[in-house]
């Protein structure tokens, strides 16, 4: 695609960037056909390549209009598009830069505003998070149906209690692995983190967690504050990077969100002369999970077919955006899952969004519930008995429509290995 830049955006390398990912585009509509927003509204302007178009005017010095940013807004960023585009554009990077650029020109509401404020300034803090789940669920008896479903529950003491006998006592190990503990992660799915722990710790693997690590940029990034995103990531590596010099062998995270967030560092942070070379060895490091366990799990733990504690368990799993797209990473979790002994049941159109997407359940609370009631058709069509994830925000969203359990995956190996 030929660009003509505007002279007024010549000496941003982020709109150098936007302008490399542009000339890649050959708007071939490939993308169109993945694309969870276009396939719901069918305007060319809400798939993904009508917002390349609206990106490609604004940064040739066209006006952006509040009708562009309607259009960029309904993006969930998922990705798909990258999964099927031949020509390898870089569709996340580009949406990213194109919100930021029209967020500076196009002035919001009040409410929006208040809004997007007041979800940079609570999601990112568990303290401030978790004061307000509980204020939540204290009134939800009297909230609105609509307020209700989006309000995720409380962990059950008693669920905490039983699972705090089973855990494996920490043992100090040869090997040794960050662990990402993220914001919201930590409070509303904690035992998410300390199956992790579990598990790799039955494969000699101690897993280390650093005090001041916090958040890891995501919430702001897409909500168009790029420098309090990228504030977030260089205290992250700073929290971590006593750790890496002392040689731990990979940053495992169980939230694939916060992986593909993590895994950007090298690129969001390429400009910045102190933090460049680190954040490329903070992304090298990131590891889902999945990655963590693929090559090991198979040798090191027991994990049969005739597994008894997983036979005639049907389980439907649900491939976050952020693991399938957003990190290229297909297979690795069923696989582990079927070795187990489980049962995958098929799932209907598995590359399209549940919807969540971070705060986009909130800030498009209409076009998710559409999205989240066809993903849990799909995900309950062979009638499975639960449902698991990879990424909180998945997890926490489907449990607000589906009719059997969902869990992220990673506490069911926990539940089932035998070393």
């Amino acid at each position: 695609m030929q660009t003509n830049i505007s002279n007024k955006f010549q000496n941003n390398p982020d709109v150098t960037d936007a302008e490399n990912i542009l000339r890649a585009c050959v708007h071939c509509g490939f993308c169109t056909a993945t694309c969870p927003t276009y396939q719901l509204l069918g305007d060319e302007l809400d798939g993904p390549r009508g917002r390349i178009y609206l990106i490609k005017q604004v940064l040739e010095g066209n006006e952006a209009t509040v009708k562009t940013q309607q259009h960029l807004d309904r993006c969930l960023t998922c990705r798909a598009c990258e999964t099927t585009c031949p020509s390898g554009v870089r569709y996340g990077r580009l949406v990213d830069i194109g919100r930021m650029i029209v967020e500076q020109q196009v002035p919001r509401s009040f409410l929006q505003k208040t809004q997007r404020l007041l979800l940079r300034k609570i999601i990112p803090y568990p303290r401030r998070f978790s004061a307000l789940l509980k204020f939540g669920n204290f009134f939800k008896p009297v909230l609105p149906a609509a307020l209700k479903r989006k309000l995720p529950a409380m962990p059950a003491p008693q669920a905490e209690q039983a699972k705090a006998v089973q855990t494996v006592a920490v043992q100090r190990q040869a090997r040794k692995m960050l662990l990402l503990q993220g914001c919201v992660q930590s409070v509303s799915t904690p035992l998410t983190n300390q199956a992790a722990a579990r598990v790799l710790q039955k494969l000699g693997i101690e897993l280390i967690s650093a005090a001041k690590a916090g958040c890891c940029g995501a919430v702001s990034h897409h909500l168009s504050a790029h420098d309090e995103g990228l504030d977030f990531m260089r205290r992250n590596i700073d929290a971590w990077w006593p750790h890496v010099e002392q040689g731990v062998e990979a940053l495992v995270i169980t939230a694939s969100a916060c992986g593909a967030m993590v895994k950007d560092y090298a690129e969001l942070l390429q400009h910045d002369p102190v933090y460049a070379s680190k954040a490329i060895r903070i992304s090298e490091l990131a590891k889902d999970i999945s990655q963590v366990l693929c090559d090991k799990v198979l040798c090191d733990i027991k994990l049969t077919s005739d597994n008894v504690k997983c036979k005639g368990i049907k389980v439907a799993f649900h491939s976050p955006c952020t693991l399938q797209h957003g990190q290229q990473i297909n297979g690795l979790v069923e696989q582990i899952l079927e070795q187990a002994g489980f049962t995958l049941v098929d799932v209907e159109d598995p590359h399209l969004c549940c919807g969540s997407a971070g705060t986009y359940s909130i800030l498009q609370a209409t076009l998710s519930q559409q999205l989240l009631n066809n993903k849990v058709e799909s995900l309950q069509a062979n009638k499975p008995d639960l449902i698991v994830t990879a990424n909180m925000g998945c997890q926490m969203h489907l449990s607000n429509a589906a009719g059997v359990p969902v869990r992220h995956w990673i506490e069911l190996l926990d539940e089932t290995l035998e070393v």
